[in-house]
């Protein structure tokens, strides 16, 4: 379903993404992870077309390598960011509204929206200004209004991080919903490792924009380079 060939991005003297081919399968949960200043979020940026790039990319059959954002948006790619971004004086029903409106084929879904407050649990707080939301809030509606657009995949950066072990939890059952009941291909940039591998199917772990290892997550969790590159011995540990 989506699929890098041979991807590179140069800052300067500096590659921050070094020849990294992956492809993730319709259906699947997939994950990236790896230490700070690996490339991770990079990647997303590439994909998503902030950035121009060396290599191809392609989604769903086609190739949308040098497309601006609002054209891969459109083509049916979505993503949050690390840290929330929000429209603080707009309610949480317009704010997932923005995304239905210039996000989805067609427009503007009212239905939709409703659908959506329901599905990740903001009906009570539609008529609030999402300035005033709590982090696990932020970060719902980041994934309703990427849910506004009508993905086919749905790229999440990061959604654990500073959430508790309760709101950890409850964000793992959100995604596992998008994926199963929304039916939405999942890639997520994790530091988390156990909530990579209770929810990932694959596990792509990279380092200086380059791949380590690719494969299931408890063998990619046990692959030796990723322990010394990324792990650490106490992971084995515990």
């Amino acid at each position: 379903m989506l699929k890098a060939v041979n991807i590179t991005k140069r800052f300067g003297s500096l590659k921050a993404v070094d020849n990294l081919s992956f492809e993730v399968q319709k259906g699947q949960i997939y994950g990236i992870a790896g230490p700070n200043g690996a490339g991770k979020s990079t990647v997303y940026n590439l994909i998503t077309g902030f950035y121009p790039y060396e290599g191809k990319i392609e989604f769903d059959g086609r190739d949308i390598t040098g497309l601006p954002p609002y054209r891969i948006a459109k083509a049916g790619i979505a993503r949050t960011f690390q840290i929330p971004k929000t429209f603080p004086s707009l309610s949480v029903q317009r704010s997932i509204s923005v995304g239905s409106r210039f996000g989805a084929p067609g427009g503007l879904d009212s239905a939709h929206v409703n659908e959506i407050l329901h599905f990740v649990s903001l009906e009570t707080e539609r008529y609030q200004k999402t300035g005033l939301l709590n982090l696990l809030g932020k970060k719902k509606l980041m994934i309703g209004a990427a849910l506004a657009t009508k993905p086919k995949i749905l790229m999440l950066d990061e959604p654990m991080a500073g959430l508790n072990a309760l709101e950890i939890k409850a964000m793992m059952g959100l995604i596992r919903k998008i994926n199963s009941d929304l039916e939405i291909t999942i890639v997520i940039i994790e530091h988390f490792m156990k909530v990579l591998t209770d929810l990932t199917e694959t596990l792509l772990i990279i380092e200086t924009g380059r791949m380590i290892c690719c494969d299931a997550p408890e063998i990619a969790a046990n692959n030796p380079q990723v322990i010394e590159c990324y792990l650490g011995d106490t992971y084995v540990e515990c």
